[in-house]
């Protein structure tokens, strides 16, 4: 129903804002990524995702399309409701999110508050296949470190490894040294695998 909403930030805290705009003020739960994002600034914009329930109108804003989409596909698993949704953005950054998801990563997923072991295997038999076009389509591409990673990743199944093979070395690596240049990367996954 509501696509986006622009303002002055009233009020911002790790788990909503406050968004006056056209002196209205709405109040918006976010994750605590769009929080790092709109910490300290004056304005602010919000892409939307509007939920009617019974009892109330809840918005739930995102600083960009590919995190409100990765939220999009999080709640159309049964199970996985906003709140936890909201969670899992906050506890991940859309990136490891989607690693975890693309890799099989349960152990991942689970360390989120909320989430068991059977949610974390219908999250990832629900939305593998389409975290998995989304990521070679380049759509969530939220930091340097994907860049890298997917580069890395072409050349690794170039040289002829298997791609899952690869993305959960690649992963792996730049979970334990994020500022590795894509060479670096490369030269340690062909050690590994």
């Amino acid at each position: 129903m509501y696509e986006f909403i622009r303002g002055t930030i009233a009020e911002i805290n790790p788990a909503s804002i406050v968004i006056e705009a056209a002196g209205i003020g709405y109040f918006v739960n976010i994750s605590l990524n769009t929080y790092s994002k709109l910490n300290g600034k004056k304005e602010g914009k919000l892409l939307l995702h509007h939920v009617v329930r019974e009892d109330a109108h809840i918005l739930y804003g995102f600083s960009d399309k590919s995190e409100r989409d990765l939220f999009r596909n999080l709640i159309s698993v049964n199970g996985v409701g906003p709140s936890t949704a909201i969670i899992m953005l906050s506890s991940l950054n859309p990136d490891e999110l989607v690693a975890a998801v693309t890799t099989d990563n349960v152990a991942v997923l689970k360390g989120v508050k909320g989430i068991g072991v059977k949610t974390a295997q219908r999250i990832i038999i629900d939305l593998k296949d389409k975290l998995g076009k989304l990521s070679e389509s380049g759509q969530i591409s939220l930091s340097a470190d994907n860049t890298i990673r997917n580069e890395a990743l072409s050349a690794l199944v170039m040289l002829g490894f298997v791609k899952r093979d690869a993305e959960k070395t690649v992963t792996k690596i730049l979970q334990e040294q994020p500022e590795s240049t894509v060479e670096s990367v490369i030269k340690q996954a062909l050690k590994r695998l």
